[in-house]
């Protein structure tokens, strides 16, 4: 029934997409983060969804007589430089047959990130993006904190196989991104029952955070937390949530969880820790031979035996920074973290620019949020191979477009003065006259 249910739904809403584009915008958004067809049992589980909507989606943007541009930005370009390089690397990947498959998934991905920066550039727009993107991840943060409660913190919190969120550490990441997003939604909202509901909401998702046991997350949280203290406009609240967040992780989380925790400050014994040193070492000695790197998914046996200290640990990336170093050399690395950092400076551009005018206080409030999302990706994701994570090069689109916005609607304050004394004096009335002057006399009377 439940496959019935998501097949209707996703199939019922295609003819809106085709009639405007947005919609499937969301719509693919919706699919691709929450991944309702992976919470099925029968066919629905493995039917191409996502690819559907995807083509659906361009077919609309096609046919479709609204404007129709790519905010050429320095993030997009620095953007697209970045797929072009990755491109140029799977050519000369170590294991292509392993690398080629990863690439077609990542074009994918960014080729709707830049059909999401081309569609959705008005405030309401953008706004149902950010509600669709993070309710989408916040099913799971409240569902998997209302499970720590229950079950005492003993299981593990994971989401949907075969997704990016599959795994303990991917959901934990990606639900300390989701919070300040939330955040967000709770400052934007007017109904009050709603403004509680996104409360409720931060809560449970951070307990769920919590609940997947992920060391990676609870060092990101940690990071985010302070940074999202000193970004939040209510800092009082803010720390109320704080304490109440700590206080129902104290009371739930049972032994194994604090011992678990408690192996960061021990990491030389913790094979885990070893493991990913090993590897991280072993990126760099590949970068080091091959400018190129290895291409997507190096990080295999034969890779460990040539440039690893210990050619027995293999492991994965668990980490942004050294899975785009061993996969892309030192340039994609560079062009990663360049994209990271104009990202950044973009977003407290806008803060700057927007947050003394009440008119786009949302627009400073969005990107501050964003950086918080941010902090927890950087710092979470030093531990993480999630450096393809769609959620990062969403946030990415997501600045890039506030960014436009807010410039546009600036710019458009700005000619309503000018065209309407144009106006005037093509009418010949000219401008109006100045308070305290319209009944002086001339000078030579």
């Amino acid at each position: 029934m439940r496959d019935v249910f998501v097949t209707a739904v996703i199939f019922g809403a295609l003819p809106f997409v085709l009639a405007r584009p947005y919609i499937g915008i969301l719509l693919w958004t919706w699919v691709s983060f929450m991944n309702p067809h992976r919470l099925c049992w029968g066919f629905a589980y493995d039917f191409p969804f996502a690819m559907i909507v995807a083509l659906v989606t361009l077919i609309s943007v096609l046919i479709s007589r609204e404007p129709k541009k790519i905010p050429w930005t320095r993030e997009t370009v620095v953007l697209l430089i970045f797929i072009l390089w990755m491109v140029v690397t799977t050519i000369f990947s170590v294991y292509p047959i392993l690398a080629w498959p990863q690439l077609d998934k990542i074009v994918k991905i960014q080729l709707m990130v830049f059909v999401t920066m081309m569609v959705m550039q008005s405030k309401e727009r953008l706004n149902l993006l950010v509600w669709v993107l993070a309710l989408s991840l916040a099913f799971y943060g409240v569902k998997g904190g209302v499970f720590t409660i229950a079950h005492g913190g003993v299981y593990h919190v994971r989401g949907p196989n075969g997704t990016f969120i599959g795994g303990d550490n991917e959901m934990g990441l990606a639900l300390i991104m989701t919070i300040p997003l939330l955040r967000y939604l709770q400052l934007t909202a007017t109904r009050f029952w709603l403004r509680h509901a996104m409360t409720a909401a931060m809560m449970l998702s951070a307990l769920a955070a919590i609940g997947s046991q992920s060391r990676g997350a609870m060092l990101g949280m940690a990071a985010m937390g302070m940074f999202f203290w000193l970004k939040s406009r209510s800092k009082l609240f803010t720390g109320l949530l704080a304490a109440v967040a700590a206080a129902l992780i104290l009371m739930t989380m049972p032994q194994a969880w604090f011992d678990r925790m408690a192996t960061i400050q021990n990491y030389e014994q913790d094979a885990s820790a070893e493991g990913r040193i090993n590897a991280w070492k072993m990126a760099i000695n590949l970068a080091k031979d091959k400018p190129l790197g290895g291409g997507f998914n190096t990080f295999q046996p034969g890779m460990f035996a040539i440039y690893a200290p210990n050619p027995g640990s293999v492991h994965d990336s668990h980490s942004i920074y050294f899975e785009v170093l061993g996969e892309h050399g030192f340039f994609g690395l560079f062009l990663f973290l360049t994209l990271g950092l104009m990202v950044w400076r973009t977003a407290s551009w806008i803060i700057k620019r927007a947050r003394g005018d009440p008119e786009n206080r949302w627009a400073a409030d969005l990107a501050a949020m964003v950086q918080v999302s941010l902090v927890g990706y950087a710092s979470a994701g030093a531990f993480l191979g999630l450096a393809n994570f769609d959620f990062y090069y969403t946030l990415v689109a997501v600045v890039v477009l506030c960014k436009t916005i807010l410039v546009a609607r600036q710019a458009a304050r700005e000619v309503e003065p000018a065209e309407l004394a144009a106006h005037q004096r093509r009418s010949g009335r000219g401008p109006e006259p100045q308070a305290g002057l319209a009944n002086a006399a001339p000078d030579h009377l």
